[in-house]
């Protein structure tokens, strides 16, 4: 290139526009041969791959700390006595303040500084990631029996029964709340829910700006690689949240403030809360490292001029076929529809805000008349309903319907289900690529796909555990009858009401709330080989008053569990398997002109349909099932125990609404497909006959006169 020279040399190698706001980047560029310390910074930062891999790095620790609430939501309700419907409204907020704002970042697109902007974003999301973790520190550590004084050691002689004499009268729950308390829970709550707020606004630019600006300054035949390149990376995101959070609960809540005497909780017990809060910690540190490099990049920067060998070796091998009739096309459109996601920018560079206010609903109604699109996004919308309710609550599910950790479900999760989902969409591109489907095959395909997925949805029914018998709670009449025998046994014992310390007798397979509830007096700790078993003895609710386990009884069939997520994993991965044939779909159903806002508005009802209302939906379905609540001030805090079986049909059968619906969906759109082919043929057979003789009756007569000429 030459000797290093000033900014006006540089000019022909930059754009011509905003040349004031990129003369600080471009002086240093295109000085190959210097060696200079302060010259390979911005040579680094002049390289679309190296934003590649910048951007790669940022998608996914963003989309780790936007998982990562879905894999402890069930601890989050035990920590701060929330209700599922609660927390799937926590959950849904992180689509807020991103569905609010994606429209006015597709207007401001092609005006601002965009690396900037994608900084600025991820500095607001590590942000917000540490205000998630601030209720932890504001709070009083975590009392998992709230029998016991505040000066006494948890889990000591204050669950006993006592005799009414020598034992305080039991408080109602809302007589230890004051002001105050009620106070620090809304606040706690109401910062759990500007954080995801802020979460989400955090996040508008950084893919539609991250994705625009490859496209933009990346050579045209390498832009569907870095893209392909781009999202591969960021779908392990949601896995890798799942495995955090599969590490992070296992360690205790306090771990930064542990008592003196320790604690007296296993993972398994279901007083047990994890560290969630120091997975927020790790995950904003990763998105706040990954942010740094984007106030380095320029606003513009040279474009591409070279083709990657990599890709042209590739090409030459094995799509020499494809590169005759359909390469550029096939390069085009992956470039094209991913750019789309930035919502309206081709059209709202000439127009004033006022305008592209008033001009937005014109075309949405437009769009929306198409039918192939509309019925392609409910379909998503119906599966994306799916797959929001699946993956905010699939961990509590798995807790609740078979007894395992809350870090066992995470790793099920994060290690078959989400992987399974990821080799699906991938299955499904190679298949509309390799098969060089047509809106027909798409829309078969999907339809097939929505059909196994539903299929394979049914035996989920039928595989789960039945909620044992909790005295005084849920009897079961094929058991042994435990409370029964004794009629009163536990009136003289003065028992808290919002005491929770669950025991089980082995012998019957009846759980009590508390020891007090099981009548016992005295308690027996019992080392083992590997850690001391707490007994209580002397029970006046137990036959033979025998000694019961500290901790509830054990699941009989927690072996299920295996069979339960291979099944939701190989339905998610059909599921997945609609993905691209979908997406086709909807850039082949709509005019040339209106495929950018076509994606803009499909990614706009997606949020506003199903990422939002769905975790609401799920968790109050989940509230509905609930047979015992804890009390908090006098209001319903976290549920205790659930009716399993209900449970399953209700958190199955609303999985299944769902598929049933992208079904119903994707036969519409095979049927209008084939009507208009139908109707595409008729008109074909009708006019070509005319056309036919014209060209036999002109032919002849056209040719005698060309050779004579």
């Amino acid at each position: 290139m030459g000797p290093r020279i000033g900014p006006a040399g540089e000019g022909p190698q930059m754009p011509d526009k905003d040349s004031k706001a990129t003369m600080d980047t471009e002086d240093t560029y295109g000085s190959k041969a210097s060696s200079e310390p302060q010259n390979l910074r911005p040579r680094v930062f002049h390289s679309i791959k190296f934003f590649v891999l910048c951007h790669s790095l940022l998608q996914l620790a963003q989309l780790m700390i936007s998982g990562y609430l879905k894999s402890s939501i069930s601890t989050v309700e035990k920590r701060f006595g929330l209700s599922s419907q609660t927390s799937g409204l926590l959950a849904a907020f992180n689509e807020v303040g991103n569905t609010a704002l994606i429209v006015f970042v597709s207007y401001f697109g092609s005006r601002v500084h965009r690396p900037r902007m994608i900084g600025c974003g991820a500095v607001l999301v590590a942000l917000a990631g540490l205000l998630m973790t601030l209720p932890h520190f504001i709070s009083e550590p975590y009392r998992y029996d709230h029998s016991s004084p505040e000066d006494m050691s948890q889990d000591s002689e204050a669950s006993l029964c006592l005799p009414m004499t020598s034992a305080p009268a039991p408080t109602p729950s809302n007589g230890s709340c004051s002001s105050y308390t009620e106070a620090q829970h809304l606040s706690v709550v109401g910062i759990m829910f500007i954080a995801q707020t802020l979460l989400g606004v955090g996040g508008v630019p950084i893919q539609p700006f991250g994705i625009s600006y490859i496209d933009d300054f990346a050579h045209h035949s390498n832009s569907p690689l870095y893209l392909g390149i781009l999202f591969a990376v960021t779908m392990m995101g949601p896995g890798m949240a799942y495995g955090l959070g599969s590490l992070m609960l296992r360690l205790y809540v306090d771990i930064d403030r542990m008592p003196e005497g320790g604690i007296n909780l296993t993972s398994k017990d279901p007083r047990w809360v994890g560290a969630w809060w120091l997975g927020f910690l790790i995950s904003a540190g990763m998105v706040a490292l990954a942010a740094s490099p984007y106030f380095f990049f320029p606003r513009e920067m040279p474009k591409e001029t070279h083709e990657l060998r990599c890709r042209r070796k590739v090409l030459a091998d094995a799509a020499s076929p494809v590169s005759k009739g359909e390469n550029s096309p096939s390069e085009q459109n992956p470039g094209e529809s991913l750019k789309k996601q930035d919502g309206l920018v081709q059209i709202a560079p000439n127009l004033s805000v006022i305008k592209f206010i008033k001009v937005f609903p014109r075309v949405l109604l437009r769009t929306l008349r198409h039918p192939i699109f509309l019925l392609v996004v409910l379909s998503q919308v119906c599966m994306s309903c799916m797959v929001a309710g699946m993956a905010t609550f699939l961990p509590k599910f798995l807790e609740r319907q078979f007894s395992i950790t809350a870090s066992y479900a995470n790793l099920l999760i994060g290690g078959l289900t989400i992987p399974s989902a990821i080799v699906g969409i991938v299955v499904g591109g190679v298949l509309v690529k390799r098969l060089h489907l047509g809106p027909m095959r798409c829309g078969a395909l999907c339809l097939l796909g929505s059909l196994l997925c539903l299929l394979f949805n049914l035996p989920l029914f039928f595989i789960g555990c039945s909620t044992h018998q909790i005295a005084g709670i849920i009897h079961q009449p094929s058991t042994q009858p435990g409370l029964e025998l004794f009629p009163g046994c536990a009136e003289p014992c003065s028992c808290p009401s919002d005491d929770f310390n669950p025991v089980c007798d082995p012998s019957t397979r009846v759980e009590y709330i508390t020891p007090c509830h099981a009548g016992c007096t005295s308690q027996v700790a019992q080392e083992g080989l590997d850690k001391s078993q707490v007994l209580y003895t002397n029970c006046s609710c137990v036959s033979g008053r025998g000694p019961v386990l500290a901790g509830s009884c054990d699941s009989a069939c927690s072996h299920l569990v295996l069979p339960f997520i291979l099944l939701v994993s190989l339905g998610a991965a059909l599921a997945s398997l609609t993905h691209t044939p979908s997406f086709m779909l909807i850039l082949r159903g709509v005019k040339k002109e209106d495929k950018t806002l076509a994606v803009g508005i499909q990614f706009m009802l997606l949020r506003v349909l199903a990422w939002m209302p769905s975790p609401v939906i799920h968790g109050s379905a989940i509230d509905t099932t609930c047979v015992h609540w804890a009390l908090s001030c006098g209001r319903r805090a976290v549920c205790r125990y659930y009716d399993n079986d209900l449970l399953r049909n209700r958190f199955i059968g609303l999985q299944f609404f769902f598929k049933t619906g992208s079904l119903v969906c994707f036969a519409l759109v095979l049927a209008i497909l084939r009507q208009q082919s139908k109707e595409a043929g008729h008109k074909s057979t009708t006019s070509s006959p005319g056309l036919e003789q014209q060209r036999l009756m002109s032919g002849p007569k056209k040719q005698p006169e060309d050779s004579s000429v």
